[in-house]
């Protein structure tokens, strides 16, 4: 099973997956405590502390992650103050953080089917009904579709900008 690879990309040998959208994303959230760092913001934790103790890797590491995740523009910085303490800084989604959920979500339910000895310690629901959840690839027209119906094409607009000779 593999993806139809139409035009030029068929032949595989004879391009190489320069500027790549995947290389690109692992990038920014290719670790394991990025993951879990998104993981803990989607349950809703908010604070320095909480992403520490839930994830469980040193605060180094966490300041470093929550560092790069909000530079990538994932979380943003918002300051809040407890009583007779200083300023500190809560880390909150932005749209571009949560626009990365279903890949988390993909993720658990790869996770849920493959790796857990038996029936997964959480699930996924719709909050109002209690509908399951599921992340699924489908058309615009809504149909499911297998890696084996997943057409890659060069992008139109992408090879226009490259032909007029304008960095990508």
């Amino acid at each position: 099973m593999a993806a139809v690879m139409e035009g030029p990309l068929a032949d595989l040998n004879s391009w190489k997956p320069d500027q790549c959208s995947i290389a690109m994303a692992l990038d920014v959230v290719g670790t394991r405590s990025a993951m879990l760092i998104l993981r803990e913001a989607y349950y809703g934790t908010t604070r320095f502390d909480g992403f520490a103790s839930r994830v469980g890797i040193t605060d180094a590491a966490v300041s470093g992650q929550l560092r790069k995740l909000t530079e990538a523009g994932l979380f943003k910085k918002r300051p809040y103050q407890e009583e007779g303490q200083r300023t500190r800084h809560e880390y909150v989604l932005t749209h571009k953080g949560c626009d990365l959920l279903p890949v988390l979500l993909a993720l658990m339910q790869w996770g849920n089917t493959y790796l857990q000895p038996g029936p997964p310690p959480l699930e996924l629901v719709e909050a109002a009904t209690g509908d399951p959840v599921r992340v699924q690839v489908r058309s615009d027209s809504g149909r499911e579709i297998g890696v084996d119906e997943l057409g890659v094409r060069l992008n139109k607009e992408w090879t226009a900008v490259r032909r007029r000779g304008h960095a990508v």
